[in-house]
């Protein structure tokens, strides 16, 4: 697991050994899962485990200002 970004008490992290499509694992007070790349290229949440409503929001707005560059991490990551 690396750790790519920190914001908002945040971590958004990416796994060495995962899958496609491409996506990050943002972990606080609970932990969630966003795809990178979901409809219209927009980041999509594709689960989350005991993050409350407005951390997931705040997950996502942070997904969403720093695609480009959690696309590259992902991209040197997994080749």
């Amino acid at each position: 697991m690396v750790t790519v970004h920190r914001a908002s008490g945040m971590r958004v992290v990416i796994y060495v050994d995962d899958h496609e499509p491409a996506h990050v694992h943002v972990i606080g007070d609970g932990e969630t899962k966003i795809e990178l790349s979901g409809p219209g290229d927009a980041p999509r949440l594709v689960w989350n485990k005991g993050m409350k409503r407005a951390d997931v929001r705040r997950a996502l707005a942070i997904v969403r200002e720093q695609r480009g560059d959690l696309l590259a991490w992902w991209s040197e990551i997994h080749g």
